[in-house]
């Protein structure tokens, strides 16, 4: 059989991601664009059977780019977020595109888990007191988790992986998604102490959450991406933890360094030695799926999870 022409978009370099793929020899072949940028894209999109997406979503496939790949059968995205890419015109091509879902669950959901005990119990700030020679202990006023409500805003596997974690240190757990509601969002971030945000970007999340409809000293958790969290009206909340921002990596002047009792992360709730090994054998087995005449799992667009050779 001719190898299938695997066109690798991350940014990372050729042979590492030959070395990624290796158990796939003989079964592809790949390669990167000669240039990182629009042009680059679609030069390369023009022999591409098979895209291996970009989880920075900066080489992403629109409208424009799915029209210039004419061969391009299957599109597997390294990363749970499929930002940037057009689903509807990939699906209208017949083109399936998968993530993968579910592997940064765990890691996700302990960092949420981390972040909120972080700043309940106001572990940056002592450090901080205790390292410049002061002894804050009767100022400090950390609180417990336990009986707390917590609002898991998104119910996918990060939202119910959160859930148990959250209910293990006894609190109250509700959600609300699209397609799952304990209460409405607008309850949601009304009465709960502590809110939790792991749902996907789409056009219909975005700037969803409204902090200024939080209670004053509750908690927002953000763990899904900056554009869904609308980041003003933050003053009055008692702790803010942000692993991900509307602007990556975060500007020097952002106002959001400014606010007190906040804990910021550069993107890597998700990144963990295990969830990087569960990606990349997620990754394989779609691939190998694809080459070999199999269904391809974790199919996003509607497409047919059966990918045919054009």
């Amino acid at each position: 059989m001719t190898p299938w022409h695997v066109l690798a978009l991350p940014p990372l370099p050729l042979d590492l991601l030959r070395n990624v793929t290796a158990p796939l020899a003989g079964l592809i072949e790949l390669s990167v664009p000669a240039t990182r940028d629009r042009a680059g894209l679609l030069a390369a999109l023009a022999d591409a059977e098979i895209v291996l997406g970009d989880y920075t979503a900066e080489l992403a496939l629109d409208a424009e780019a799915v029209k210039a790949a004419p061969r391009l059968a299957f599109v597997q995205q390294p990363s749970v977020g499929v930002d940037g890419h057009d689903l509807d015109a990939l699906a209208a091509a017949g083109i399936p595109l998968a993530n993968t879902a579910g592997v940064s669950a765990v890691a996700v959901a302990e960092w949420c888990l981390a972040a909120t005990l972080a700043l309940l119990r106001k572990l940056v700030a002592a450090d901080a007191a205790v390292r410049a020679g002061e002894w804050p202990q009767l100022t400090l006023q950390p609180r417990e988790l336990s009986g707390s409500k917590v609002g898991l805003v998104g119910y996918g596997p990060i939202g119910r992986e959160c859930e148990r974690l959250f209910a293990a240190f006894g609190c109250e757990v509700t959600h609300w998604s699209r397609s799952s509601q304990r209460e409405p969002l607008e309850t949601l971030l009304a009465t709960s102490d502590v809110v939790v945000v792991v749902i996907a970007l789409a056009d219909g999340t975005r700037g969803l959450v409204d902090p200024a409809l939080m209670k004053p000293g509750a908690v927002l958790v953000n763990a899904a991406r900056g554009g869904i969290v609308r980041e003003s009206g933050l003053e009055h909340l008692g702790g803010v933890a942000l692993d991900v921002f509307e602007r990556e990596p975060l500007p020097a002047a952002d106002p959001v360094l400014e606010l007190p009792n906040t804990l910021l992360s550069p993107h890597v709730a998700g990144v963990t030695p295990q969830s990087t090994m569960r990606l990349f054998g997620v990754v394989l087995d779609n691939l190998r799926a694809a080459v070999s005449g199999e269904p391809v799992a974790h199919v996003l667009n509607g497409a047919s999870p059966q990918v045919d050779r054009r």
